[in-house]
């Protein structure tokens, strides 16, 4: 079948769908709907047809679009008509995660499969009431027990339904947390006073602080962008200024008029 004719029987399927569908189960309804045929269609051509069906989605003319969101495809309105589409489903949109759930949620997320006893390692706190409602709504489901531990406590993951309230498609589309601390806002320390110095294990250094020497002599200890201790020496603000030598000073003394 040429996938001109397999368009519109895949858009059927994902448009009557009320679950997002892989592309395999798309696959397999449409050779079950056409199980008289010889040529059985092949998962290649049901992706090509997908492709063909995005391309033809992405046009401004169509206010909504197919995406991969929560494990597989399905119609969703474009985000420019988000206000529009609120007003039908106000209540819906409205609702908001906790704190507390959020928090467990995003646990959850990223160390996944995890105990509640882990959580509540994490957050220093009970999580018994944000693990309950997250499993009302559906957001994480128990997969089973951790054998490992006493008392095979049960095991925490995220749904399906997680990834589509979140709008991706796995767990691996999830931000990473390098992503969203970014190393170069971190900017350079200085530090003053007394400070200790990183040695170095494979070289001897006789360094020692509190000596009157090096109280006197003016240094600044700073972090570099490397994260490393560094010194800078502080130049004196006269340290620039000629100073006289001995003997132009007794020369002076000797020029001086007599009162």
């Amino acid at each position: 079948m040429e996938i001109s004719n397999l368009i519109p029987h895949v858009e059927s399927l994902i448009f009557a769908s009320d679950k997002p569908l892989t592309s395999l189960e798309i696959t397999d309804l449409i050779n079950n709907a056409f199980g008289f045929m010889e040529d059985k269609i092949s998962l290649d051509q049901i992706e090509s047809t997908i492709e063909g069906i995005v391309e033809k989605y992405q046009s401004e003319f169509y206010p909504f679009e197919i995406k991969q969101s929560g494990g597989g495809w399905q119609f969703l309105t474009k985000k420019e008509y988000h206000k529009t589409v609120a007003q039908l489903n106000g209540e819906k949109f409205l609702k908001r995660l906790s704190s507390a759930s959020l928090e467990t949620l995003s646990i959850i997320a990223y160390k996944q499969p995890v105990t509640k006893a882990e959580i509540e390692a994490i957050r220093g706190v009970s999580s018994d009431y944000a693990v309950q409602k997250l499993l009302e709504k559906d957001l994480i489901i128990i997969t089973g027990r951790n054998e490992a531990l006493p008392g095979h406590p049960l095991v925490y993951a995220t749904s399906k339904n997680f990834m589509d309230y979140f709008g991706i498609n796995s767990s691996d589309d999830l931000p990473k947390l390098k992503e969203i601390f970014d190393d170069s806002m971190v900017n350079s320390t200085p530090i003053t006073g007394e400070a200790l110095l990183p040695v170095d294990s494979d070289t001897e250094t006789d360094i020692d602080l509190s000596s009157e020497e090096e109280e006197d002599s003016s240094s600044l200890l700073v972090v570099s962008e490397t994260g490393e201790l560094v010194i800078e020496a502080i130049l004196p603000e006269n340290e620039d200024q000629e100073q006289p030598s001995s003997d132009e000073e007794n020369e002076e003394e000797k020029n001086k008029p007599e009162e």
